[in-house]
């Protein structure tokens, strides 16, 4: 048994790539230009054309997919064996040349894998190194992979004090949980917060506004909203970190912050674009 499946019977880790796995039957070509416009947007760019782009933790591999449309030459690992696969079954179907886009099975902590890469124009990690087990660790080795000049892309969950321990402890249960009984916790666990979504939508007499957080979440970064409440429930291991603790992190590694996404989030992400001197 490998370390991430045995983590997983332990219930010390979340199955984000069987999350995944589910995703890839309903991505389409909406998802995926929406996934392009948000790279866009963030890296301030038109294109990758001649770039070279990392993607640690590449999950479904939506944005390895986005990042090679936009004519970057990827390279994707994940720590999870089924995300490795859902990347690699997306290159199947988009690239089957196969050139340009190497898939791989890696960890971000493990510093002999990371090394002999190199570095990149555009380093990419969504979501993912709180859920190292070892953020901090991360956060130190995958600046080292930004070349000169290149940009650092990350998203990190706030740190809500005593909402963010609340939700340690629901993560904890929930891959402690039988799978059978996994969706109905999600359910349960984010009803209160769908409950007042409703409520808020029917006394300000805008019901749709509602029903579109459903059907038109897509249009944020190409992603699902169920399955990314069961990625948000389950996700585990879990930290948090405040935006100034990662400005100052990353300044002191000569970086300059030059885009920046904090306001409202909450439990969310805060996203961040830094340029390397």
């Amino acid at each position: 048994m490998s370390v991430h499946a045995a983590e997983v019977a332990s219930g010390e880790r979340f199955e984000f790539g069987k999350n995944w796995s589910h995703f890839l039957a309903v991505l389409d070509e909406t998802r995926i230009s929406k996934a392009e416009e948000s790279l866009k947007r963030m890296l301030q760019v038109e294109n990758l054309s001649g770039k070279r782009f990392l993607d640690a933790g590449s999950g479904s591999g939506l944005f390895s997919l986005a990042a090679r449309r936009l004519g970057a030459s990827v390279h994707s690992f994940d720590y999870d064996s089924r995300s490795v696969a859902c990347t690699a079954e997306l290159k199947r179907r988009f690239f089957p040349d196969g050139t340009n886009w190497t898939v791989e099975e890696a960890s971000v902590l493990d510093k002999k894998y990371l090394e002999p890469l190199g570095t990149f124009d555009i380093v990419y990690s969504w979501g993912v190194l709180h859920h190292t087990g070892q953020m901090w660790q991360a956060l130190e080795n995958i600046h080292q992979l930004v070349a000169p000049g290149g940009k650092l892309f990350l998203a990190l969950y706030n740190d809500a004090g005593s909402q963010s321990a609340r939700w340690l402890g629901i993560k904890k249960t929930y891959n402690r949980l039988p799978s059978f009984l996994r969706a109905p916790f999600t359910v349960l666990m984010m009803a209160p917060q769908e409950l007042k979504g409703i409520a808020r939508s029917v006394l300000t007499l805008r019901l749709s506004d509602y029903i579109r957080s459903w059907t038109e979440y897509d249009k944020q970064r190409g992603m699902s909203r169920w399955y990314d409440m069961v990625d948000w429930v389950g996700g585990f291991p879990y930290e948090v970190v405040t935006p100034d603790e990662v400005f100052d992190f990353y300044q002191a590694r000569g970086f300059i912050l030059t885009r920046l996404v904090c306001g409202r989030v909450g439990l969310g992400c805060n996203e961040f674009v830094f340029l390397k001197q």
